[in-house]
């Protein structure tokens, strides 16, 4: 890379040029965004800049959870991540304004003492290899996300703070509603978006 073009790529066109969606965030109020974050979400700079992340997600309960999550399982660094749905608020890349979507979401908050204080937040959209074609509950689409991540029914329960026996039942739906005979089949059918 030659000096001058060393010095043309700076910190903000870095962020702007990201192949990810990246997101500047305090106290969940999305601070900045960049462009591939806006494609991704259907979204203009005006519509998210200053709002809550409560708008990409399906409901405000899943908004909610999430947060309280994040807080629970932040590393000793201050890094998180999952695969979970979110909601696209306007049309993208062939996607329609209020389309869910796999999305796998990876982060770190500046202080982990205060996970939701400051932090820095990259999406990635998997649904050209994971398609959700099936509607699934606020509470279906989380297990289902923790049933991709490999986890058990008791894990799974500590997670959500749900019995195991609860995770169970909405496994069975699960299964019934993607037509899936074992748990490893529907890991596989929620892998491969069938």
């Amino acid at each position: 890379m030659s000096s001058t073009a060393a010095e043309a790529l700076d910190h903000r066109s870095a962020f702007e040029l990201a192949p990810v969606g990246l997101v500047i965030s305090r106290q969940r109020l999305m601070l900045d965004v960049n462009r591939e974050l806006l494609k991704m979400f259907g979204a203009t700079r005006e519509m998210l800049v200053g709002k809550s992340f409560e708008l990409l997600y399906p409901s405000a309960a899943e908004f909610e959870r999430t947060g309280e999550r994040i807080a629970a399982q932040l590393d000793g660094a201050g890094r998180y991540s999952d695969e979970r749905v979110m909601k696209r608020l306007g049309d993208a890349g062939g996607a329609l304004a209020g389309e869910l979507f796999w999305c796998h979401v990876s982060g770190r908050a500046l202080d982990p003492e205060r996970p939701h204080a400051q932090g820095i937040w990259a999406f990635e959209d998997l649904s050209s290899r994971r398609v959700l074609r099936v509607e699934f509950t606020p509470r279906e689409r989380e297990i289902a996300a923790l049933l991709i991540e490999g986890l058990t029914s008791k894990a799974i329960g500590r997670r959500l703070a749900v019995s195991p026996r609860t995770v169970d039942v909405y496994r069975a739906r699960l299964m019934r509603k993607t037509g899936a005979a074992t748990t490893t089949e529907l890991v596989h059918k929620l892998l491969s978006g069938r």
